[in-house]
């Protein structure tokens, strides 16, 4: 039987298309599965009805000898932030529980639809993706398939812990902060943030986060993630900085793409504290990383002080002007707790001058990441500083909580470079833990093909998938 956790998406597209498999097929498995993976509350909805019937239309179609697209009857999962018509989208927020279904897609969902892939549900995240950990007052706690009682990260945790359990082999997913990263990271996948505009951002709406956000397609590894970015790319008139159409061919990927000659390696950018354990996996893969070849150029810091407060002042100024509005109002008390708590910081503390001097560090920061890819072909830094944490808590440094247990991923929102985690080792307890890999602008092919060699690299520091508890 097929396996959505080890087939490529090349080959479930490839098989559909010429009939060795149907896509009713596919999607039954993968509704068979969601089943099985129930307890992780990944899924704000699924709709297998839906999902069969445009299964079935497409199995009808290629039977007619219609052109099968690149992601012919592959079954996915769209964050809850992101629109897919005919469901509701909900942002993980009571206040939007009852709205109607969304009319029409995203760009990115219209893309992957357009390519063949069947939408069976949508995947759930924070109340508008505000946090690092996927719990909401709608949906409440998501949880890792690696650890039920830890938390699969934030904000896209639903997306990466349906991936990780083999639910779907391709979701969709933003990042704000590392909200793709940070899920990835601990949740065994391959994941990457292109760069900014790469995947048009348009729509009826601004971005709720504003320069920061980027929306990708998520899935389990840099070979399947290229492919389907190569579907997602491209300009769109709707969104006025989105990147033109790389030329055709470069998101193909080696057989055994080279390792890097040359990385540079930061192993506590900001000086933030790092728990002993993950610095012990960061080790050991920098040290396989070396033994295989690779110049390893080290760094003590990347950053003249750390982006992640000017990243703060202007992500709860975005989250302040989306929800800000309502505060005094019957509809305030049904927000997070913490998400009202992030907009009366922003409220309170960011001015006018101070908001611009947070976009002016965002030059700061890229200049400081371009000055250490001068010194080797990607730049290396850890995507989590601690121990995943447990489902509504903080991550641990060495057993203590603190809400800096991956203070990492928020420099790249701000420089816009392409930047994506690979699975790099495991932590006590079986997690996995990834590494982030930041290549220069605009050369997304070239940051994915390093994380595919580096995942080959290190695929024997990783936990294998993981297996649904009872």
């Amino acid at each position: 039987m097929t396996d959505l956790r080890t087939t490529s998406l090349a080959d479930l597209a490839a098989d559909v298309a010429t009939r060795r498999i149907s896509a009713r097929e596919l999607v039954d498995r993968s509704l068979r599965d969601a089943d099985r993976w129930a307890g992780l509350n990944a899924w704000v909805v699924v709709d297998g009805d839906r999902a069969l019937a445009e299964a079935a239309a497409l199995d009808e179609a290629i039977a007619r000898g219609e052109q099968a697209g690149p992601l012919a009857g592959v079954p996915i999962g769209v964050k809850d932030l992101d629109d897919a018509a005919g469901f509701r989208t909900a942002y993980g927020s009571l206040l939007h529980a009852a709205d109607p279904p969304a009319a029409t897609d995203s760009v990115l969902t219209a893309r992957l639809r357009a390519a063949g892939a069947i939408v069976i549900g949508k995947t759930t995240t924070p109340e508008h993706g505000y946090t690092g950990d996927t719990v909401s007052p709608l949906t409440g706690v998501s949880r890792n398939p690696y650890d039920p009682e830890r938390s699969p990260g934030g904000s896209s945790g639903g997306s990466a812990a349906a991936l990780a359990a083999g639910v779907v082999p391709l979701a969709t997913g933003s990042d704000g902060g590392g909200s793709i990263r940070g899920p990835g990271s601990i949740c065994g996948l391959c994941a990457l943030k292109p760069s900014a505009g790469r995947v048009p951002m348009g729509g009826a709406r601004a971005p709720g986060a504003g320069v920061l956000a980027v929306r990708a397609p998520m899935a389990r590894t840099a070979r399947d993630t290229a492919y389907a970015l190569a579907v997602a790319a491209g300009p769109h008139g709707s969104d006025p900085f989105s990147l033109p159409a790389p030329p055709p061919g470069v998101w193909h990927l080696a057989a055994e793409p080279p390792l890097p000659r040359r990385v540079v390696w930061c192993a506590s950018p900001g000086g933030f504290p790092v728990d002993t354990a993950v610095r012990e996996a960061y080790d050991r893969a920098v040290r396989h990383l070396e033994a295989a070849g690779t110049e390893v150029v080290v760094v003590d810091e990347l950053h003249e002080q750390p982006p992640v407060a000017d990243w703060w002042t202007l992500w709860t100024a975005y989250r302040n002007r989306g929800q800000g509005h309502l505060r005094g109002t019957p509809a305030w008390e049904q927000i997070d707790p913490g998400l009202r708590a992030l907009m009366d910081h922003a409220e309170a503390s960011v001015t006018p001058t101070g908001l611009l001097r947070a976009f002016d560090a965002c030059h700061r920061v890229n200049l400081e990441v371009e000055a250490a890819l001068a010194q080797g072909e990607v730049v290396l830094t850890p995507a989590v500083a601690g121990q995943t944490a447990r489902c509504g808590g903080q991550g641990t440094v060495d057993g203590e909580e603190t809400p800096l247990w991956f203070p990492y991923t928020q420099a790249y929102n701000m420089s816009r470079h392409p930047v994506g985690v690979v699975p790099c080792g495991t932590l006590p307890g079986g997690l996995p833990v990834g590494m982030q890999v930041a290549g220069r602008h605009g050369d997304d092919w070239g940051v994915l093909a390093a994380m595919a060699a580096l995942e080959a690299l290190w695929s024997d520091l990783t936990p294998p998938p993981p297996e649904p508890v009872g």
